[in-house]
């Protein structure tokens, strides 16, 4: 644990779930500076009020590229509430994310899913709401289907940074089951090529952090499993009607990183079209 932990909350997590606060440390961060690219309070707040290794994940590690793709989940999922306000935004591996705080419309129906242990960990600093619970269950069962089927929909389902942690056959598994109940709900994820996910694994022997299983070089691939691909963006290259929004620093430096952005990840942004059952 991290040095003057006097007052702060112990987290007894898996070594997958840990990676939790690669995020949660790059968003405090990012809140602190003069024109953030998003602004996230409550990140700061959890940063000051939890123990753990900061050596291992709160340093170095994620920083801009991981906010400016938090960002881009953000607006997709705002898109999707400018259609659908009443709709249900479903967070696969939400860890200690605050998006519905984020882009909380007021009518937005919201479900947080992870491992019970991040789960217990969530609910002492989250509560549930008429509008918002938390499902502790693996994303690989079915045993979170019902509450989210239980919420009106249209669905949007959001797994940022998760996947990548899986085996392939678990994460076709769960995309092929999502594509094959929820037809037409939008799933936004994150996949990264093969070369990225060896860089991730030298990092993770260094600092003693979870490898990424599952690398995807192109999103494309995932259709036959019944999504189809609408849109795709980069950290150095995100959805074009968001770049307005990015301060001026973002705007003008990104595209000059293009390449280093592409070879970092693409998100994606799919609708479930699972195939007609025939006749």
């Amino acid at each position: 644990m991290s040095e003057n932990t006097a007052g702060r909350q112990r987290a007894q997590l898996g070594a997958v779930q840990q990676t939790l606060f690669i995020p949660l440390a790059a968003r405090a961060r990012e809140t602190g500076r003069k024109r953030p690219v998003l602004h996230d309070p409550r990140a700061a707040e959890l940063m000051a009020s939890i123990d753990f290794d900061a050596a291992r994940y709160g340093r170095g590690t994620g920083g801009r590229v991981t906010v400016v793709r938090t960002a881009i989940f953000d607006f997709w999922v705002r898109q999707f509430l400018a259609e659908h306000p009443g709709g249900t935004v479903v967070e696969l591996g939400t860890g200690l994310n605050t998006r519905f705080d984020r882009v909380d419309n007021g009518q937005v129906h919201w479900i947080d899913l992870d491992l019970p242990d991040t789960i217990e960990l969530r609910a002492r600093f989250f509560t549930d709401t008429s509008r918002r619970q938390m499902v502790a269950a693996s994303v690989l069962s079915g045993g979170w289907q019902p509450a989210v089927t239980a919420s009106p929909g249209p669905y949007f389902f959001v797994s940022e940074g998760v996947l990548v942690y899986l085996p392939e056959p678990d994460v076709t598994q769960t995309l092929a089951g999502i594509a094959a109940q929820f037809a037409g709900a939008r799933l936004a994820l994150d996949t990264y090529p093969q070369r990225m996910c060896q860089r991730q694994h030298q990092l993770a022997s260094r600092r003693g952090i979870a490898r990424w299983q599952w690398p995807c070089g192109d999103p494309r691939s995932l259709q036959r499993l019944g999504l189809r691909l609408d849109e795709s963006a980069t950290v150095t290259r995100p959805p074009r009607a968001m770049r307005r929004e990015l301060p001026p620093a973002y705007r003008y430096l990104l595209p000059l990183a293009g390449p280093v952005g592409q070879a970092f990840a693409t998100l994606s942004l799919f609708t479930a079209t699972p195939p007609a059952s025939p006749a």
